[in-house]
């Protein structure tokens, strides 16, 4: 699949079941991760790869960091939480190791992970997989970021879910007009 129809066809599936890409093609999509543009050449990308039994502890985290913050929350909203990471056969955690006070912004360091994200589900889709990129609270969450082996002020940009498509392919989104959403400027006061 070439480049274009790789961007202009990626979609995220209603599902994803093993088999879960392999270690070799999961590399391949890391190294289109750490090809997202990058100002000041900071690499400030960090992938974080959950499957097999990390993905039960870290529904787990997932329903203690939510109970946490909301002590009230019935059981069945914990159990939907801690369901979570078994969505799909592997999870990649994407964030941006921020550093504060770079001539960098901050905002241009979060960017650069949310293109690396990017970049990983075109590649994941490229090679035949599925994804899709979820957050949700936990991902804002300071004890999520500290399992994860992360700073407090890092941003966790997505957590991606790969595996393999199940079920009839989803019909195509929509394709969206661009006249709705472009427009050129041409210095004068819109």
């Amino acid at each position: 699949m070439d480049a274009i129809e790789a961007l202009t066809t990626r979609r995220s599936p209603a599902k994803l079941i093993e088999p879960a890409p392999p270690d070799e093609h999961l590399r391949l999509m890391l190294r289109a991760g750490a090809r997202a543009p990058d100002h000041g050449r900071l690499r400030p990308w960090r992938f974080i790869v959950l499957r097999g039994a990390a993905r039960e502890r870290f529904g787990e985290l997932m329903a203690e960091t939510l109970k946490a913050r909301a002590p009230e929350i019935p059981a069945e909203v914990l159990q939907r939480e801690k369901q979570k990471p078994l969505r799909a056969p592997v999870i990649v955690v994407v964030a941006a190791a921020v550093q504060e006070g770079h001539k960098i912004p901050v905002i241009e360091q979060i960017l650069s992970g949310g293109a690396a994200a990017q970049n990983v589900l075109v590649a994941a889709h490229a090679l035949g997989y599925g994804g899709m990129w979820r957050t949700g609270d936990s991902a804002y969450d300071d004890r999520v970021k500290e399992a994860l082996g992360l700073a407090r002020g890092d941003a966790i940009v997505g957590y991606l879910y790969l595996g393999t498509p199940a079920g009839r392919p989803l019909i195509p989104p929509d394709e969206p007009d661009p006249g709705s959403f472009v427009r050129e400027w041409t210095g004068a006061p819109a």
